[in-house]
């Protein structure tokens, strides 16, 4: 038998599931798709084990919260969250709260989220201000950082304007998106992103407000909850009623250098695990209609053409009706670009989607510690062609026990994430009572987990 842990690359077995796989799907699109889906960005990176403590230990969780979180590029907010001068945006994670406060100029700044007096936070949620007054003594700043009134000043006259400025993080922002670094150095924002400008530049996320916006606490280290939506082929046990039309191992994954990964789902193609007798191209549509909800809604009615297939009736569809929802032309667009999960994650905590329908985003924060994850989930809209673009919805904190499926904007998605959510405790319970203490890892389907924990550990060892 061959021994698959020998770790001399030539002979380790990087097999791919049997069958076609989402190039050959791609092979047979309506139309061309983007040239840079079709790269081919897998590399072997290693099948060692990786160590259980990763998720539980207080020590491993207070590393990563001295040498790689003040390191990293974070997405903080969205510009249609404070279009305006004024408007302020209060961003926390892993220890860290800031101020982002929208500048006259249209730029934006991110302050420490801290009263330079006594240490009160400046803010405690959003919203639109002149200046940043510490509700604790009043301590007041401009919305440009500098001092701006000093209670009592004859008790201060020790304190110099100079040095009374609120301390600020990098600032960088794209399509929409402000992202923010604590620590100046290393990478620009555009290189920490590399290739996502060079892709997302075709869907245009500057175009999208966001219209759906959910978070939920959950207990299990945020990696854990992260890595959980880094594969797709837990589906076929975790999310049985989607194997219908999900070719989840079939899922092609690229990797790039060290903050970027991607994975391409076919839908409205039978899972290669489902089993049982095939469906009809019919059938396997209307069970896509009924659970995808991103692509596919349940109100669609679809009669597909002599010998065509249900990923061509539906991405034709969708190419005229979410073209004139927006007023653009998608009669061009390829059928994966109109159907698929193009599911990109940017380290350590960041997943937007590619594509054109409605798309979804992911972002993971420790809340509080290793123990507990904030999961937030977004949808992103594009807004018609010359329509003003309105101010993002706030975000709905959900509770214990309110279900994601309660959140009837984000249709079936909800469920499915329900159903992970089942999962993500009960894997922290696993890992805490490890016996050998090994986290194993699959050499192509998870090879996303793998380059995200390989990148940990270049920021840990600085």
């Amino acid at each position: 038998m061959n021994d698959r842990n020998d770790q001399d690359p030539k002979n380790i077995v990087l097999g791919r599931c049997p069958g076609p796989g989402w190039d050959d799907y791609a092979a047979a699109d309506t139309n061309p798709v983007p040239s840079f889906l079709l790269e081919d960005h897998y590399k072997y990176l290693g099948s060692e084990p990786i160590a259980a403590s990763r998720y539980t230990s207080a020590e491993f969780f207070r590393l990563e919260l001295e040498k790689m979180w003040p390191n990293v590029w974070q997405f903080a907010a969205r510009d249609e969250e404070m279009p305006d001068p004024g408007d302020v945006a209060v961003y926390e994670n892993a220890g860290r709260s800031y101020v982002l406060a929208r500048q006259r100029d249209g730029s934006v700044r991110a302050f420490h989220n801290t009263c330079l007096h006594r240490g009160r936070k400046l803010r405690d949620v959003g919203g639109k201000v002149d200046e940043l007054r510490c509700p604790f003594h009043g301590f007041t700043w401009q919305l440009d950082g500098r001092i701006k009134e000093i209670p009592c000043p004859w008790d201060f006259a020790h304190l110099k304007d100079q040095e009374m400025s609120l301390p600020q993080a990098e600032v960088a922002r794209w399509q929409g998106f402000i992202f923010l670094r604590e620590n100046s150095g290393g990478p620009t924002l555009e290189e920490y992103l590399h290739p996502l400008p060079r892709h997302h530049a075709r869907w245009a996320n500057e175009e999208c407000v966001t219209t759906v916006w959910a978070a939920k606490v959950v207990r299990a280290n945020w990696k854990v909850a992260c890595e959980a939506f880094m594969e797709a082929w837990h589906s076929a046990v975790t999310h049985r009623q989607i194997v219908d039309f999900t070719g989840d191992a079939n899922t092609k994954y690229n990797i790039y250098g060290d903050h970027v990964n991607l994975a391409l789902t076919p839908f409205a193609v039978p899972s290669p695990y489902r089993g049982g007798e095939p469906l009809t191209q019919q059938a396997l549509l209307q069970q896509m209609l009924k659970y995808n909800g991103r692509a596919a809604t349940a109100d669609l009615r679809i009669e597909l053409a002599p010998g065509q297939t249900a990923r061509q009736g539906l991405a034709e569809v969708n190419r005229q009706r979410l073209g004139e929802a927006v007023q653009r032309d998608y009669s061009g667009i390829s059928d994966a670009e109109m159907v698929d999960a193009i599911t990109y994650n940017v380290f350590p905590n960041f997943a937007p989607w590619g594509g054109f329908p409605p798309n979804t985003l992911f972002r993971w924060r420790p809340w509080p510690d290793q123990y507990h994850t904030l999961m937030e989930v977004r949808r992103l809209t594009r807004v018609p062609a010359g329509r003003e673009k309105p101010r993002s919805i706030a975000m709905r904190m959900l509770g214990p026990d309110e279900p994601w499926a309660s959140v009837a904007e984000m249709s079936v998605l909800g469920s499915v994430i329900d159903q992970d959510f089942r999962n993500l405790p009960k894997i922290q319970e696993g890992l805490i009572g490890s016996k050998n203490g090994k986290v194993q890892l699959g050499n192509y389907q998870e090879i996303r987990i793998r380059q995200f924990q390989q990148t940990l550990d270049k920021y840990l060892s600085r």
